[in-house]
């Protein structure tokens, strides 16, 4: 349930947030840098610059980092000349490009806004007062608005993908609950080193785990105030990597000295769930090819106690028809895309009536 809420006119924002302790106390509004990290974003990035410019509460500044495209983002970041800060630099991935636009920001908060993504105009209004009346917050975000395919599907927070109040620090070992559309404490970012660099996937995950296990909380301003874009149509192969970086950030958060036994224990448990993943994926991309492999690989899921009915299941048929196991999956291929948080998205819902912010 929400910890607070406030109504100005018409408006009553909930949120959600672990109590606070004893002596925080509401504060001034802080400051608020966007970041953008731009790669072949052309297409969308004007969108999303006029979304950060035209807040209700505007923002100190919006600074993109420009990650080596060569696909026009240049010329769209020049038409709006001195309206954004523009760093540029050869390509080294989104996580560099977010750090280098953070290391140019100079607000109390730095809200990270994708460029294909949307803020709704009154956002920053929403995490500005968020952030006054509790000041204990290093990281805060509001729902949004899911987009997959050009149709909206939901909202992001929803029944089947909650936000985490009680222990958070056990919450971020068994799965990321934070939308990445965030606004952090500037000095809490770099504290933490940033995002990982080495991280081609699940490198907001990590830094929310060293942020929340370090000590930061985080709350959630529980309206749609975002627009949040996803791209239809994941390959396999891309979900085999994402699943093999969630084990990588999970043996590194096992690693840490700081875990209690029973947070040593929820790690344990996420990297067996997430091999048994990994399996299953392994063996799905192994359909595509047929013959012996999808053999092996579904041989191997069927002795696996800890995978589902459903999955057992095809793995049977894959052992008994690979072919025919082939011609199911490639039926079904494209119907379902994966957000950040490892949430799965039927791509052919319908569009559900939500409201997209005020």
């Amino acid at each position: 349930m929400p910890t607070g809420h406030t109504t100005s006119g018409q408006d009553t924002w909930g949120y959600l947030a672990p109590p606070p302790g004893p002596d925080v106390t509401a504060r001034s509004r802080p400051s608020f840098s966007v970041v953008v990290a731009a790669y072949q974003a052309a297409d969308t990035l004007a969108e999303a610059l006029e979304s950060a410019l035209q807040q209700t509460s505007p923002a100190v500044e919006v600074v993109v980092c420009d990650d080596g495209s060569t696909d026009g983002t240049a010329e769209v970041l020049d038409r709006f000349g001195d309206r954004v800060v523009t760093v540029r630099q050869t390509n080294r991935g989104e996580a560099a490009a977010k750090n280098a636009a953070v290391r140019a920001a100079r607000g109390d908060y730095v809200a990270v806004l994708d460029a294909d993504d949307v803020f709704f105009p009154r956002r920053l209004e929403a995490l500005g007062w968020l952030a006054s009346r509790r000041p204990d917050l290093d990281v805060i975000t509001t729902n949004a608005v899911v987009e997959a395919g050009g149709r909206v599907v939901r909202h992001a927070y929803h029944p089947g993908w909650r936000f985490e109040v009680e222990d958070q620090r056990g919450a971020i070992l068994r799965r990321n609950f934070v939308l990445g559309l965030a606004a952090v404490r500037r000095e809490s970012w770099n504290a933490a080193g940033g995002f990982d660099e080495q991280l081609a996937h699940t490198a907001d995950w990590d830094f929310w785990q060293r942020l929340i296990l370090s000590g930061s909380r985080v709350g959630l301003l529980d309206e749609p105030l975002a627009r949040y874009r996803l791209s239809v149509g994941t390959l396999s192969s891309d979900r085999v990597r994402l699943v093999r970086a969630r084990l990588t950030v999970l043996r590194r958060a096992l690693a840490r000295d700081d875990l209690t036994p029973g947070e040593r224990n929820v790690v344990r448990t996420t990297i067996r769930q997430q091999e048994d993943e990994l399996r299953a994926r392994l063996a799905a991309a192994a359909l595509g090819q047929g013959g012996w492999e999808a053999r092996r690989r579904s041989a191997a899921l069927l002795l696996g106690s800890r995978v589902s009915l459903r999955t057992r299941l095809g793995a049977a048929l894959a052992v008994a028809t690979p072919r025919l196991a082939a011609w199911r999956r490639r039926r079904h291929s494209g119907d379902a895309t994966e957000i950040g948080s490892g949430v799965m998205l039927p791509t052919a819902w319908s569009a559900a009536p939500t409201d997209h912010g005020r």
